[in-house]
């Protein structure tokens, strides 16, 4: 049976082109006549598995397309049975534009009509009409008798409004009325962002002999190019597109509200199945649990208690999970509560993304919600700042989002990618615009290191200056003749786990900041400085005394302690503190040097060098007057340092 001969001409007159990507799924109890009437409007059958793969890539079980008298083309998603309804036609929250609500004339709603109903209200579906079907089997007195019955049944629903078109597969009648009407409301549906993240649920997948893997499902967001590198969710499997099909058509590039069919490379069946997502590389994260908005439904014959066992239903995927109730005991029907699922198998969302959720047993649909953390942490029940958390994401401010998971995850040092992820559907450009305002506002800083860039809240940032001053403090008041505390010991104490990288880049800030001193090995507060004593003075005063008049034979520091009738101890305590100075240079265990001779000493290298070309270790000796020992160790430490480099038995400067 073809279409309607009048309807088809006004089409075929009217066919436009490059206009709003339109979808419509059905719904209603089985035997209704869906597919019947979706083959009046289109003249295809829906059903048709065996021949799309006898012809090459289509997209035609439970999927067909028509064009509309304004020129854009609808396509249909058309699932005769119940449980296959939230499996095939539900492809997410965005997946559905409007809806045909199909009821039988001679029948009336039923028991699938009001769950289906329930299922497209807590999708959040928005637009729809209700078709009458099998007008021709009943009087105009009954017809009048079932629209009262619609209307009761819809009041108060998203369809309380829509029309109401009865009419007849077989005759036609009604049919060009149903086409206007399914014209008129696709015209005012809000189309799709085709300038979001790219997500396909994938709601089947076959083999094709000379193309390999083919995936279909409905573009619920972005769009997706020819050659584009994809990855395959909850797995992260890494493919790439090979060709992509659009109502029958070969396109080079598919947008969101269109049905699709892609060929992967280099994925085998096994490797993908229904529930699946195909989404842009690195948006998302696989996830076991989600924090959510729970609703109930009023008519539900269920009360949810803590940790209950349901089915989830998000996108194409059918998961068991565990509800936590993170704000009561229980949950009762017409209520609304903030939860975690815990799921058994791994799914990838996003926040804002709609679910339904079912009973295990009988599957009766009880309730559904929407996604507020896609990747949250496990949470303790009756925790006000988890519920305020909730509250911000649930109210959906995207400045107050973005903050709040700066202020929890700086610590993790998250980069721009991470925060989009986080986010959820907020593109870059609206990231940018935000993250603008809270750097004007000085509420986060932001770090380049290489090729990215790191976001830090002043909030954390605070609690490490504090962490900081504190742990300086208390070293300095420990070892006021040491210079500072090791920068690696100051790393594992303030940022346990971090790569020393990351913790420089955040020293580096503080010491811009006037908060510390970085030296090349040693980290102290700004305004300190080591304090010696009466006792500690006159010891340095020895020691640097004995240095600078043995300049180029320096003494032991036991000797001298000896000499001059000094604690070894203290002597020691005084020794180091020089050396972190930078009064002395210590070149070994047992060998040092003032500052003054050591300069002195390289200055007369670096010139006799220049002169002769290169130099032997006697020879430096004798330019020094000391000894074998004292020029070695000199002469090895300027290897060290590359100041110079050996060629056998000669240096020369490096």
């Amino acid at each position: 049976m073809g279409v309607y001969p009048a309807i088809r001409k006004q089409i075929e007159g009217r066919r436009g082109s490059g206009l709003k990507n339109v979808i419509i799924g059905t719904a209603g109890h089985i035997d209704h006549g869906k597919t019947t009437l979706i083959r009046a409007l289109t003249g295809r059958d829906t059903d048709r598995l065996k021949e799309e793969k006898e012809r090459g890539i289509s997209i035609e079980l439970g999927f067909t397309y028509f064009d509309l008298p304004s020129g854009r083309r609808a396509g249909i998603i058309d699932v005769p049975g119940h449980e296959r309804f939230i499996k095939n036609m539900l492809a997410g929250a965005g997946g559905i534009d409007a809806v045909i609500l199909v009821i039988a004339a001679d029948e009336g709603v039923m028991p699938q009509t009001r769950e289906h109903l329930n299922i497209l209200s807590l999708l959040q579906v928005k637009k729809g009409i209700i078709a009458l079907t099998k007008k021709d089997m009943v009087d105009q007195e009954w017809l009048e008798m079932i629209i009262e019955q619609v209307r009761e049944e819809t009041a108060g629903t998203f369809l309380e409004n829509a029309n109401i078109i009865p009419v007849s597969s077989i005759s036609g009648e009604g049919l060009k009325e149903l086409i206007a009407e399914i014209d008129s409301v696709t015209e005012i549906v809000e189309e799709k962002d085709a300038h979001k993240v790219f997500r396909l649920p994938v709601d089947r997948a076959f083999t094709i002999t000379g193309f390999g893997t083919v995936v279909t499902g409905t573009l619920i967001s972005g769009s997706i190019n020819e050659g584009d590198r994809i990855e395959i969710y909850p797995g992260k499997t890494e493919t790439r597109v090979r060709s992509i099909q659009v109502h029958e058509k070969s396109v080079k590039t598919a947008y969101a509200g269109q049905r699709v069919a892609i060929n992967i490379a280099n994925i085998k069946l096994d490797e993908i199945r229904r529930g699946d997502v195909l989404a842009q590389p690195g948006c998302m994260e696989p996830t076991m649990m989600l924090d959510a908005r729970l609703e109930i439904l009023k008519d539900a014959d269920k009360i949810i208690d803590n940790r209950d066992r349901l089915r989830f239903y998000h996108g194409t995927s059918e998961i068991m999970c565990r509800v936590v109730l993170l704000d009561r005991e229980e949950l009762k029907p017409g209520e609304s509560a903030f939860v975690q699922l815990r799921l058994e198998e791994e799914t990838a969302c996003m926040n804002g993304d709609r679910f339904v959720i079912r009973t295990y047993s009988p599957m009766l649909t009880i309730g559904g919600g929407t996604v507020l953390e896609p990747n949250p942490p496990k949470r303790k029940r009756f925790k006000e700042d988890v519920i305020d958390e909730l509250k911000i994401k649930e109210q959906g401010n995207p400045t107050e989002v973005v903050e709040r998971y700066l202020i929890q995850n700086s610590d993790k040092f998250p980069e721009k990618k991470t925060i989009l992820k986080a986010a959820g559907n907020m593109t870059a450009e609206l990231y940018d615009k935000i993250a603008a305002e809270l750097l004007e506002k000085k509420l986060i800083t932001e770090f380049r290191l290489g090729d990215e860039t790191y976001v830090l809240h002043v909030k954390y940032l605070r609690d490490v200056e504090t962490k900081l001053t504190e742990l300086l403090e208390s070293y300095h008041r420990r070892n006021p003749l040491k210079s500072g505390i090791s920068k690696e010991e100051l790393r594992t104490k303030v940022f346990e786990g971090m790569k020393p990288r990351l913790a420089d880049m955040v020293f580096g800030y503080f010491e811009a900041c006037g908060i510390i001193r970085l030296e090349s090995q040693y980290a102290a507060l700004s305004g300190f400085k080591v304090q010696f004593n009466k006792q500690q003075e006159h010891i340095r005063d020895t020691i640097m005394q004995e240095y600078k008049k043995n300049r180029f034979n320096p003494p032991r520091l036991s000797e001298l302690a000896a000499a001059n009738r000094l604690n070894i101890n203290q002597c020691q305590e005084v020794y180091i503190a020089l050396i972190e100075m930078g009064e002395l240079v210590k070149l070994d265990e047992d060998i040092a040097f003032s500052k003054d001779a050591y300069n002195e000493a390289a200055e007369l290298l670096r010139k006799y060098i220049k002169d002769n070309g290169s130099i032997q270790l006697g020879q430096f000796r004798d330019l020094l007057g000391t000894s074998r020992k004292y020029a070695m160790a000199l002469l090895d430490y300027f290897d060290q340092n590359k100041i110079t480099k050996r060629i056998g038995d000669n240096r020369v400067l490096f």
